[in-house]
């Protein structure tokens, strides 16, 4: 079973509603004008249509309904990628107030209505005369012969995308092949002109360092032999300098030690320092030696800082950047150097197409297979349906390759012997649209999806033996699915597993509806009503009795 309950609150003429429904097959009758269709409509604005201020009930604020189902492992998926709470059952739930604003809710969050008829779509499945839902949709039609056949296109629709997306690389490089080109001619000559320069990571700040060095050699010069002056005097004959000096205050104070010991430390801190100082002077005369000017590395520093300045400021970069724009271009360079590989991608657009074709050829194949075998069972179920001679025809139309494969699926109907079959959404007859969606729901009861089929009054126009046949399939559909019709046929009410009558009643100055089981002598005298209006003579109850007790 799918759909538990259903409540209502201030919708039309329902002031107040709490209906629970069982499986199988269960029928809604009542009086013309009664509202026995209320419930559809209930159901399909909870189930995403339109709203409209009118669904309120006159002088109520706003109108209430709700939908319960089963929670079925099929819409779990769904429910996580809409962000819903699962539960052990599914609430839809829908409010219209008197201005005609909606607000919907799922399992308590907030919803849309687009995500209501979503939903929807997975659970209950309308036919009627003017209202027909899934078997006009292209896309419906194609999978109750896909799984008819007992095929599936998920690995197509993935194959497809794999070929589109193969498609548009090789597309966009042939589109893009001059302009490609000239931008690998044009990042090649910049990586050689740059190249030649070769310029290391660090090397911009090394060149600085060292030609900053060169450049002040003279002055660096100078400096030491001021030091080495200052050490050893002018006249390194002479005990002028830093060394004679810390020499003869070191001799005086170590010649007193025997008389002031205290002067022992002072005398050793003016050993260290001389110790020091005469190691300085010995490094000094070693950079005396070793340093002199080379105008030669000089200029040779200067032209190859030239070049990195020049560079720098023709790509206009820093020249600490050129190394990173060099590599940047080289890898730049390899992506295209690939995306223009025209090979390899024609390559894998040829792969890609062959899986495609493979699996559409496979899928087609069960396809014409099975089209003829449908149409065969749904034109037998037909004949019973008042429709003796009619045929029904699944036509495979072929098309260009797209995610559903290499046709279109088509429904055709021809409602009577010599009348030639047209698409199923143009049958100009209401009666007969209704008993092909019933053969079609019939034939087809263990493929679809959803769990509860509804029929709104699909026995129109027909009566006596058809009627019967009607009533009989309705109660086989139940077996696999929950099944609700609305129906004014008593022959059909009779088969039902669960009778619900709708009743019309005034209340004060207002007129209410309800909805009520009915059960043992009550449905005996609503099936006698049916057969002969509201006078119930002892004839028509005999009659209800034999057409309950037949169709048990």
């Amino acid at each position: 079973m799918a759909l538990k309950r259903i409540t209502l609150r201030d919708f039309v003429i329902v002031r107040e509603l709490d209906l629970e429904l069982d499986g199988g097959f269960s029928v809604l009758t009542g009086e013309t004008g009664a509202g026995k269709s209320i419930l559809i409509d209930a159901l399909q604005l909870a189930l995403g249509s339109r709203a409209d201020a009118g669904t309120v009930r006159e002088g109520a604020a706003r109108a209430d309904i709700s939908a319960e189902f089963d929670s079925l492992p099929a819409i779990s998926a769904w429910l996580d990628t809409a962000g819903f709470d699962q539960a052990d059952s599914l609430l839809l739930r829908r409010t219209v107030d008197a201005q005609g604003k909606s607000r919907s809710w799922i399992n308590g969050s907030p919803a849309t209505a687009t995500q209501l008829r979503e939903i929807g779509d997975q659970l209950l499945d309308i036919h009627g005369q003017h209202a027909w839902q899934s078997l006009t949709r292209p896309d419906t039609v194609r999978s109750l012969l896909d799984a008819y056949a007992g095929s599936s296109t998920r690995a197509l629709e993935a194959l497809w995308t794999q070929w589109r997306s193969a498609q548009k690389a090789l597309a966009d490089a042939q589109a893009a092949r001059d302009s490609l080109q000239q931008e690998q001619e044009r990042l090649a000559w910049q990586i050689g002109e740059v190249g030649k320069l070769n310029p290391g990571a660090d090397e911009w700040s090394e060149l600085n360092a060292e030609h900053t060095r060169l450049s002040h050699t003279q002055a660096l010069l100078e400096a030491v032999q001021t030091a080495i002056d200052a050490l050893e005097g002018e006249d390194s004959g002479e005990d002028s300098g830093a060394l004679a000096g810390l020499s003869r205050a070191h001799t005086a104070l170590h010649n007193q030690e025997h008389i002031a010991p205290e002067y022992a430390a002072l005398a050793e801190v003016l050993a260290s320092s001389l110790a020091q100082a005469e190691d300085a002077a010995h490094s000094l005369h070693a950079t005396l030696r070793k340093t002199e000017q080379d105008p030669q590395r000089l200029d040779a520093l200067d032209d190859r800082l030239s070049q990195w300045v020049s560079l720098a400021r023709r790509y206009k970069r820093t020249p600490a950047e050129l190394p990173g724009l060099l590599a940047s271009w080289k890898t730049e360079l390899d992506r295209l150097d690939a995306a223009a590989d025209s090979q390899a991608l024609e390559a894998a657009e040829r792969k890609a197409q062959t899986a495609y074709r493979a699996e559409a050829t496979a899928i087609s194949k069960a396809r014409t297979l099975a089209a003829p075998r449908l149409a065969k069972a749904i034109t037998l179920a037909m004949q019973g349906l008042g429709m003796q001679g009619g045929q029904f025809q699944v036509a495979l139309q072929k098309t260009e390759p797209s995610a559903s494969g290499l046709e279109e699926v088509q429904f055709l109907v021809a409602g009577h012997a010599g009348s030639t079959p047209r698409a199923v959404g143009k049958v100009a007859s209401g009666g007969e649209l209704s008993r092909i969606a019933l053969a079609i729901a019939v034939t087809t009861s263990e493929l679809g999806t959803a769990q509860t089929l509804i029929f709104d009054e699909v026995d129109s126009g027909v009566g006596g033996a058809v009627a019967e046949t009607v009533g009989r399939l309705m109660k086989q559909l139940g077996r696999d699915r929950q099944v609700l019709a609305v129906t004014h046929l008593p022959q059909v009410a009779a088969c039902a597993d669960h009778h619900l009558v709708v009743a019309k009643q005034r209340d004060g100055k207002s007129t209410v509806s309800s909805v009520a089981l009915v059960l043992g002598e009550h449905r005996v005298a609503e099936v006698a009503r049916m057969l002969g209006g509201e006078k119930l003579s002892g004839t028509t109850l005999a009659h209800a009795k034999e057409m309950l007790g037949l169709a048990t």
